[in-house]
């Protein structure tokens, strides 16, 4: 499902926009609740590799996870600059550790565009759209994708 499903062509979408390594992403910004500066996450075990712990949101248990590592990109060196931007995708709030937040853009939805499919790309699940704004290639995530799955993050 991209961004355009259920919406007229012509109206807007908010993304916000973030920084992993030297790349750069967005999510629709109405799944984002809040961005938070780093908080050490408190590890779980047998936990999967991106799933950094969890911290303690105003008396809720929730689970951050380390973007880098779950789109198979270099894990960064993570330090005081990292924010946690917190995503709710229905009942699902995690949130994503990355290296900095770069802008909240205001685009047209006829500028999203579907990524080309690429045959044993398994990170191609993650990104739902493209868009090129002054020159720069912004991923659009795919929050379902990326989150984990059966309910396992606390609201």
């Amino acid at each position: 499902m991209t961004p355009e499903t259920n919406a007229q062509p012509n109206s807007e979408i908010e993304l916000l926009s973030f920084r992993l390594a030297d790349q750069e992403y967005s999510v629709d910004i109405m799944h984002v609740r809040e961005i938070r500066g780093w908080t050490r996450a408190t590890p779980l075990p047998h936990a999967p590799a991106h799933v950094r712990g969890v911290i303690n949101l105003r008396g809720s248990v929730l689970t951050v996870i380390d973007l880098s590592t779950r789109l198979g990109l270099a894990p960064a060196a993570r330090d005081a600059r990292n924010v946690i931007i917190v995503v709710q995708v229905g009942s699902q709030t995690a949130g994503l550790l990355v290296d900095a937040v770069s802008d909240i853009l205001a685009l047209p939805r006829h500028m999203l565009q579907e990524p080309p499919g690429l045959a044993g790309d398994s990170a191609h699940s993650f990104i739902e759209a493209l868009t090129i704004v002054e020159d720069r290639m912004i991923r659009v995530l795919n929050l379902n994708a990326v989150l984990p799955k059966g309910g396992s993050v606390a609201a």
